[in-house]
């Protein structure tokens, strides 16, 4: 089956709003697990914004499934990955000004340094994904450095209009191709909603996406639990 990582930051977000304690950021964590999530996504930004380090380290004892950390690729933050050691991390670029994460990771002009990077969490055991756009250079980059993982950054498929679409699909389809074929496992994420899942799911090689903000914003009127296995119910439709 294509798994579910479910992107829980925006419940972080919405409990810094107050500086307060809720929502419950492990509470919701589990709530996704017991909805049959596979794995569970937060993003450790060096502004703190919402994920803190507390949460991190609570989830990474508690949780049963998998722990994905989004994280730049810079000292303290690989520190702390490292002492807490995820499953995976997902190196990611990042901007203190941006909203959300903005474009993929430019792995091709940095592969000395993160090849170091992610051979430190290789002898750690701890799997490397590499979110990129559907660019076949940043492919052939992150399989240079070593990378377990690709996610291909859907966000100019779901921004784009209902022309432009195939296009867009054509594209992400193409380099999940070229990252097969480079020994890459093949993962997507970033503006996937419960709408425009369906032609990413259909993709061939498909093995995972990661959700956050659609999910969290359907749990408002439909609950947490209800809006993850709305999601896993589309991927199990196109699972081989």
């Amino acid at each position: 089956m294509i798994e579910l990582g479910v992107n829980i930051d925006h419940v972080a977000t919405l409990r810094e709003a107050r500086k307060g304690v809720a929502p419950d950021v492990i509470a919701a964590a589990k709530v996704c697990e017991l909805a049959g999530a596979h794995q569970i996504t937060v993003h450790l930004r060096q502004d703190r914004r919402h994920m803190q380090d507390r949460d991190v380290e609570l989830l990474a004892q508690v949780l049963q499934v998998r722990l994905n950390l989004e994280m730049a690729a810079v000292d303290e933050i690989i520190t702390i990955a490292r002492r807490i050691h995820p499953t995976t991390v997902c190196l990611v670029p990042e901007n203190r000004e941006e909203v959300t994460t903005e474009g993929g990771l430019d792995v091709a002009s940095q592969k000395e340094r993160l090849g170091e990077v992610v051979r430190g969490f290789h002898e750690d055991g701890v799997n490397v994904s590499m979110f990129i756009d559907p660019d076949l250079d940043q492919v052939d980059a992150s399989a240079a450095v070593q990378a377990d993982f690709v996610e291909l950054h859907t966000g100019a498929y779901a921004n784009a209009s209902e022309d432009e679409r195939p296009a867009e699909v054509d594209r992400i389809a193409t380099a999940a191709k070229y990252a097969i074929d480079a020994g890459l496992i093949f993962n997507a994420g970033h503006g996937l909603t419960v709408r425009n899942l369906a032609p990413i799911a259909a993709l061939h090689g498909l093995n995972e996406v990661n959700i956050g903000h659609d999910i969290i914003a359907r749990a408002v009127f439909i609950s947490l639990g209800s809006a993850v296995r709305e999601i896993l119910d589309i991927l199990e439709s196109y699972s081989d």
